[in-house]
């Protein structure tokens, strides 16, 4: 009898024991109850090489890293890949809590479906900005007219200004093309400093990259990109600026071109002077605003000659790799990848 009540006092510390560890674990979230909310990471195919780009999509996603990864919080997270508009059209019928998507638009029948718009339409939350706020990345107009400090410039294609006397700013000029992004277009001849490579560059620009140039004024300062975050809880921004060191080129300029990104031979470092970070801050928080940018996104500025900061062009769908985006995060806030994807997840299911 004393044996029988010694195995089931022991039984009963042994479940007491492992009842405390269970709540230790959940208390310190090593063991979490996931939140019930249907997760779609929305894919499109790449017929191209992997990672290749494309330009219906804004970013290439980790899809297997993010569904693992969201997986930990969230009871019900997916992988779906869009082949055609049934695909899109049973998407919406499911109707998830939230798409996590990179996918800017689909070319279905020749006609283009942009997915944060189609989205918004069935009231479901998605992540980044709608087809307005992507459109006008780059708009220096826009900028001006919100009282946002840009360089002057103009748009031209070859042929159009036959003498040096008709173009409307002063050299140094900085060329690249109008479209493209990740500095496709860029590099040592962007900078021009006479009339005939003037006229070379934007030949130049039409035949690699079908697109017409965009001239600008010079800055010679620093250069900077600037994350943004938009808060979960009460929509307010958090920017998170870094600066971007490149090494000078044969001709003395730095230039953040094509094969300096592709190559990742620039060094990124955090701003720790309190009035350029603050400047940088306000100019790009007002940036994002004047765009319509959503959830997150990135904000490049250059100083020019004088230190004053200048807003260059937008990225309202920023890499989440190890682009200047994430560096930011990590630079700023100490995240981690899993804080990063985890932060963005929040701030797109709490626009419900």
């Amino acid at each position: 009898m004393i044996y029988l009540f010694m195995i089931i006092k022991n039984t009963i510390k042994k479940e007491i024991s492992i009842a405390s560890k269970i709540s230790l674990l959940k208390k310190n979230n090593i063991f979490p109850i996931k939140i019930i909310k249907t997760i779609e990471i929305v894919i499109v195919p790449n017929f191209g090489e992997v990672n290749s780009h494309q330009d219906n999509v804004g970013i290439i996603l980790e899809e297997k890293k993010i569904l693992k990864i969201l997986s930990k919080r969230y009871r019900d997270v997916s992988i779906t890949r869009i082949n055609c508009e049934k695909d899109l059209e049973k998407l919406v019928i499911r109707k998830p809590d939230l798409v996590f998507s990179g996918v800017k638009y689909f070319l279905f029948n020749n006609r283009k479906i942009w997915l944060n718009n189609y989205l918004e339409m069935f009231g479901i939350p998605y992540i980044a900005s709608c087809k307005v706020a992507l459109d006008n990345e780059s708009n220096k107009k826009l900028m001006q007219k919100a009282k946002i400090k840009t360089a002057d410039f103009f748009i031209t294609n070859p042929g159009e200004y036959l003498d040096e006397a008709l173009i409307p700013i002063k050299f140094p000029l900085f060329i690249k093309p109008v479209t493209g992004g990740d500095s496709r277009g860029i590099d040592k001849h962007s900078i021009v400093l006479n009339f005939k490579s003037f006229v070379a560059k934007v030949l130049d620009i039409k035949v690699k990259q079908n697109s017409p140039s965009l001239v600008e004024t010079y800055l010679s300062g620093k250069e900077y990109s600037v994350g943004i975050f938009e808060d979960s809880i009460d929509g307010s921004l958090r920017a998170m600026p870094i600066e971007i060191i490149v090494k000078k080129n044969v001709d003395g300029h730095c230039i953040l071109d094509f094969d300096v990104k592709k190559n990742d031979e620039e060094k990124v470092i955090l701003v720790t002077d309190i009035d350029i970070f603050n400047k940088l801050s306000k100019l790009a928080k007002a940036s994002f605003k004047a765009l319509g940018g959503k959830s997150l996104g990135r904000i490049d500025i250059k100083m020019n000659h004088l230190g004053v900061p200048h807003f260059i062009e937008a990225n309202l769908m920023p890499g989440l790799r190890k682009g200047y985006f994430y560096r930011s995060c990590v630079l700023n806030l100490g995240m981690s990848y899993e804080d990063m994807i985890f932060s963005i997840a929040n701030t797109g299911l709490s626009s419900q």
